[in-house]
């Protein structure tokens, strides 16, 4: 059997994990309790691309940010990401990413994009069409 805590809480060296696990934190504690994305309600498909805002990628306010935060903007220092490559890079459930996706949405951190909805698509066979009138020219 596993043992999940080695000595008191209070004593130095002591573990609050699970040895063959690794550490735990439970996502309401990352989120602070939270399942829904800030006062907003602003919702985040998972194909949604989450890109830093220019304006502040290069700045450190004052503003406090979890590790957890600091790992997406870290994430989106390097490109632009959907959510759920946000989530496997972060190795964080979806919804957590999504909490705290909107926290630095709001801070200003972060700009979102939504896809585009497929009845809002160009019809196949008009893409079709047009490239077949660009072969004949």
């Amino acid at each position: 059997m596993t043992e999940y805590m080695t000595g008191a809480p209070h004593e130095p060296g002591s573990q609050w994990y699970d040895s063959e696990a690794g550490p735990l934190v439970r996502p309401y504690a990352m989120t602070g309790g939270r399942t829904e994305p800030g006062p907003t309600g602003v919702k985040f498909d998972l194909i949604a691309l989450v890109t830093l805002d220019p304006g502040r990628s290069g700045t450190d306010d004052d503003t406090p940010l979890g590790p957890e935060h600091r790992a997406l903007v870290d994430l989106c220092r390097l490109e632009t990401q959907s959510v759920a490559e946000l989530a496997a890079g972060a190795d964080l459930p979806v919804g957590v990413v999504r909490v705290l996706l909107g926290d630095l949405l709001e801070l200003g951190r972060v700009t979102v994009s939504r896809p585009v909805p497929p009845a809002q698509l160009p019809d196949e066979r008009i893409l079709r069409e047009v490239i077949e009138g660009l072969r004949a020219l």
